[in-house]
């Protein structure tokens, strides 16, 4: 019977994380499986991986065949890494301490590796966080500085409204002061003729 390390699929429609499984080729993708030794989720960033090292190591040493995917993902997590070491401790070109000591400089560097990326990512995070804060503080800058540059262009309008009207209404108290003069003078003469047709009568008599 062949036996093959790959993924088994779960969860739900554009957001699928896996289980990584033991299981004959010869059964379905999602069916019936051997040994459940891990799960893979690529939705997070990094990928969270969850693996049974001792396990998926001696199904490695007996022959079980690994998918594309599952072959990254034990060489990830260094499992590619012992068999080979312990392989050269079988064959005698190296100590079992030897061999240790070279995966576990390995781990180190590998472990420092992603959390510097867990870093950087925090840190860009944070900077796009800051980013976005500030171009939100410059649109609401400009928002208040938009409206008081309306508010002042309303109130300076209403303003020389206001000043027209006084304007006009001046006029318009000028132009009766005007008409009224005018008819005084206009009854003026009129009555200048009759005065003088009386003190003619009154020499007369």
């Amino acid at each position: 019977m062949a036996v093959k390390i790959r993924l088994q699929r779960h969860g739900k429609k554009n957001f699928a994380f896996f289980h990584i499984v033991v299981a004959d080729t010869r059964a379905p993708r999602d069916g019936r499986y051997i040994e459940q030794i891990g799960s893979y989720n690529p939705n997070t960033n990094p990928a969270t991986i969850v693996l049974d090292f001792d396990r998926a190591l001696a199904w490695l040493n007996v022959g079980a065949q690994t998918t594309i995917v599952t072959r990254r993902i034990l060489s990830y997590e260094g499992v590619l890494l012992r068999k080979h070491l312990q392989g050269g401790v079988a064959k005698g070109a190296l100590t079992q301490e030897q061999a240790d000591a070279k995966f576990e400089a390995w781990k180190a560097a590998k472990d420092a590796k992603v959390s510097a990326k867990v870093s950087g990512l925090a840190k860009e995070q944070e900077s796009k966080a800051k980013a976005a804060a500030a171009a939100e503080a410059k649109v609401n800058a400009d928002r208040a500085e938009a409206l008081a540059k309306k508010k002042a262009e309303a109130e300076a309008a209403a303003k020389a409204e206001a000043e027209a009207a006084e304007a006009a209404q001046a006029a318009e108290e000028v132009a009766a002061e005007a008409t009224e003069e005018a008819a005084e003078a206009v009854e003026a003469p009129a009555e200048a003729p009759a005065q003088e047709a009386v003190e003619s009568a009154a020499t007369e008599a």
